[in-house]
C-alpha cells in the first residue's frame, strides 16, 4: 500500500470516528434536553398552579381577590393537562370549585376542593418521578454509549500513533544510516524493504546504485593503488624531510630523509599517534609543537640538528591541507604536511659572509686611523701653513674617513649580532643620563640645521634594566635619522614615560614619513626606503632592533607619509 494511501486511511477513519462521537454525543445531549424540558412545562408549571389554588383557598371567603387568583391559576391548569387521570380530576375540581361560588359560606366544599388539588398534584409527582427515571436511563445511555464510541475511537488513535509513525520514520532511518555508510565508502551496505510502497521504490533505487559505486571502487582500486604507490616513491626520493599527518595527529607517511634525521624506524613512526611518538623523540616533539599550541601567527622556524656527523640547519614549515568535499562549500582539514628545508649550505655561506665581514671590518679600522691621524698632523700648525683648498680637501677627507669608519663599526656590531657574540653589559641604568648621553652627541649635527630637541620626560622615572652604552647608541641612530629626514629649523621630541612594568623611549620627528608599504621591512638589514637620501649602510636600524631585543626589550615604527615618524622602544625595569 502506497504510503499516501495509508495517511489517507489513517487520518481519515481517525476523522470519521471523531464526526461519529460527537453525533452520539449531540443526540443523546439533545434527549436529555427534551426529558428535562417536558418535566419543567408538562409538571412543575401544573405543580406551581396547584400550590396557588391551595393558598387562595386558605384566603377564603375573607379575601374576595382570591377566587380571581383561584380561578385564573385553575383555568392556566386546565390548558396544561398532560397526564392521564389529570383530566378527570381537572374537571371535578372545576364542579367542586362552581358549588363553591355559589355557595361562599358552606365550608363543607372546601375539603373536597383540597383533595382534587392533592389528586393533580399526586399524578404530576408521580409523573416527574416515572420522567425523572427515564432522563435517568437516557443519561445512563448515553454514557454507556459515548465512552463505547471514545474507546474505540482511542484504540483506532494509538493504533495509528504507534504503527504509522513507525511505518514513515523506521524505513527513513535505516536508509539514512545506509547513506552514511555509502559515505564512509562502505559500498557494500544495502537496504532490505519488501513493500511495494515508495520505500519500496526508494530502495530499489538505492541498491542499485551502491551496487554500481562498489562495482566503480573495485574497479579503480588498482589504479588508486598504483598512484599512491607513485606518490610514495616521489616523496621518499625529495631531498627535504616530509611527514605528513592526518586530522587526528596521526602520521600517515614518513620519506626516508625524515627517518633518517629522526632516527626512526617505519614500524615505529607510521600509524602512530604523533604525541605518542614525541614522548621518546625530541625533534618530533619540536616539530609537532606549533600543531599542538596552534600560534596565532605561524612561522617559519629554523631548527639545528645534526645528522651524518654534522650540524644540519633546517626550515621547518606546516602546510595545512584543506578540501572541499563533494557537494559540500564549507572547507574541511584533512590533515598536515611538515617539510624541513635544509638550508646548511645557505647557512654556512653565511657563516663565511659574517667572518669575512668581521675580519675586513677590524682590517679597514687601523686604515682609517692612520688616515684620521695624519690628518690631524695636517691640522697642526707645525706641519706648515695650509691655504683654503688644502683645508677643504682636508675636510674632505675626514668627512669621508667618519663615514669609513661609521660603517665599519657598524658592520663589526652586525658581526657580533649575527654570530651572538654581543657583548652586553646589564645593569641599572638611569634612563636620564642615557637621553642626556645621545643629545650630547647629535647636539652639533642638530644645530648644524637649526633643529631643536625637545624632552618630554615624566618625573622620577625607575631604573631600566640595561646597557647603558648599546642602548644609548640605538637612542643616537634614531636622533641622527631623525635630523636626517627633518626640514631645517624644525623640532624633534624625545618621549620618555612609564607603561606599567617598562620604560618607553621614542623620538618623533616632522620628516616626510613612511609609505605602509615599507614599515614592516625598515628594520631589515641594509633595507632603505625607495627615494630616501642614501647616505647610510642601511644597517643603523637592524642593528638597533638586535640590541634591543637582547635586552629583553622591544622596538617599534609608527609613521605616516606627510606626518613624520616616531621611533621608539621598550625596556624592563
Amino acid at each position: 500500500m502506497k504510503i499516501k494511501t495509508k495517511l489517507t486511511l489513517g487520518v481519515g477513519l481517525l476523522f470519521i470516528m471523531i464526526i461519529i462521537l460527537s453525533v452520539v454525543g449531540a443526540a443523546y445531549i439533545n434527549a436529555l434536553k427534551s426529558d428535562t424540558k417536558n418535566i419543567l412545562v408538562a409538571n412543575y408549571n401544573t405543580l406551581e398552579y396547584s400550590r396557588n389554588m391551595m393558598l387562595a383557598l386558605d384566603e377564603l371567603p375573607a379575601d374576595k381577590e382570591a377566587f380571581t387568583r383561584f380561578e385564573s391559576n385553575l383555568k392556566q391548569q386546565e390548558l396544561n393537562i398532560t397526564e392521564i387521570g389529570e383530566k378527570e380530576a381537572t374537571a371535578l375540581l372545576e364542579q367542586h370549585f362552581a358549588l363553591l361560588k355559589n355557595n361562599i359560606a358552606d365550608n363543607s366544599i372546601h375539603p373536597l376542593i383540597r383533595k382534587d388539588i392533592s389528586e393533580i398534584m399526586k399524578l404530576n409527582m408521580e409523573a416527574i418521578q416515572r420522567k425523572s427515571n427515564v432522563a435517568k436511563d437516557t443519561a445512563h445511555s448515553a454514557t454507556w454509549w459515548i465512552a463505547i464510541t471514545g474507546t474505540f475511537c482511542f484504540i483506532i488513535a494509538f493504533t495509528l500513533l504507534i504503527n504509522l509513525p513507525n511505518n514513515i520514520s523506521n524505513p527513513i532511518k535505516e536508509l539514512t544510516d545506509s547513506i552514511k555508510q555509502i559515505a564512509a565508502k562502505n559500498y557494500s551496505q544495502r537496504v532490505h524493504f519488501e513493500s511495494h510502497n515508495e520505500f519500496g521504490e526508494l530502495a530499489r533505487s538505492f541498491n542499485s546504485m551502491s551496487e554500481k559505486l562498489e562495482e566503480y571502487n573495485n574497479s579503480s582500486l588498482s589504479k588508486l593503488l598504483f598512484e599512491k604507490k607513485r606518490i610514495e616513491t616521489l616523496v621518499n626520493n625529495m631531498h627535504d624531510p616530509v611527514i605528513g599527518l592526518d586530522e587526528g595527529m596521526k602520521i600517515i607517511f614518513v620519506n626516508d630523509q625524515a627517518l633518517k634525521i629522526t632516527g626512526l624506524k617505519p614500524e615505529n613512526i607510521i600509524g602512530k599517534q604523533a604525541q605518542d611518538v614525541s614522548v621518546t623523540n625530541d625533534l618530533v616533539r619540536s616539530l609537532i609543537q606549533d600543531l599542538i599550541v596552534k600560534p596565532a601567527e605561524p612561522e617559519k622556524k629554523h631548527i639545528n640538528i645534526f645528522a651524518d656527523n654534522k650540524e644540519s640547519f633546517f626550515e621547518k614549515e606546516i602546510i595545512n591541507i584543506t578540501i572541499i568535499p563533494t557537494g559540500e562549500k564549507e572547507k574541511k582539514l584533512i590533515g598536515h604536511v611538515i617539510v624541513l628545508k635544509n638550508i646548511t649550505p645557505f647557512k654556512e655561506l653565511d657563516f663565511a659572509k659574517t667572518s669575512f665581514i668581521a675580519t675586513i671590518s677590524h682590517e679597514l679600522k687601523t686604515p682609517i686611523a692612520s688616515i684620521k691621524m695624519s690628518l690631524q698632523l695636517l691640522e697642526n700648525d707645525k706641519t706648515g701653513e695650509i691655504n683654503e683648498e688644502q683645508q677643504q680637501l682636508i675636510e674632505s677627507i675626514k668627512d669621508d674617513s667618519n663615514r669609513l669608519l661609521k660603517i665599519t663599526s657598524e658592520l663589526l656590531n652586525l658581526s657580533q649580532v649575527e654570530t651572538g657574540n654581543i657583548q652586553l653589559n646589564i645593569q641599572k641604568s638611569d634612563p636620564y643620563e642615557i637621553i642626556q648621553y645621545a643629545m650630547d652627541a647629535v647636539k652639533i649635527q642638530a644645530e648644524q640645521k637649526q633643529i631643536e630637541i625637545v624632552t618630554e620626560a615624566n618625573e622620577r622615572l625607575p631604573r631600566v634594566n640595561a646597557d647603558t652604552e648599546k642602548t644609548a647608541w640605538v637612542l643616537i641612530n634614531f636622533l641622527t635619522n631623525a635630523i636626517r629626514y627633518s626640514p631645517d629649523q624644525s623640532k624633534i621630541t624625545i618621549f620618555v614615560k612609564q607603561e606599567q612594568e617598562r620604560v618607553l623611549f621614542a623620538v618623533k620627528d616632522n620628516g616626510k614619513g613612511i609609505d605602509s608599504r615599507y614599515r614592516d621591512k625598515i628594520f631589515d638589514k641594509y633595507f632603505q626606503v625607495p627615494g630616501s637620501n642614501k647616505t647610510g649602510t642601511g644597517l643603523g636600524l637592524a642593528i638597533s632592533k638586535e640590541f634591543i631585543e637582547a635586552q629583553g626589550g622591544k622596538i617599534n615604527v609608527e609613521s605616516e607619509l606627510g606626518a613624520g615618524s616616531t621611533f621608539s622602544f621598550l625596556l624592563n625595569t
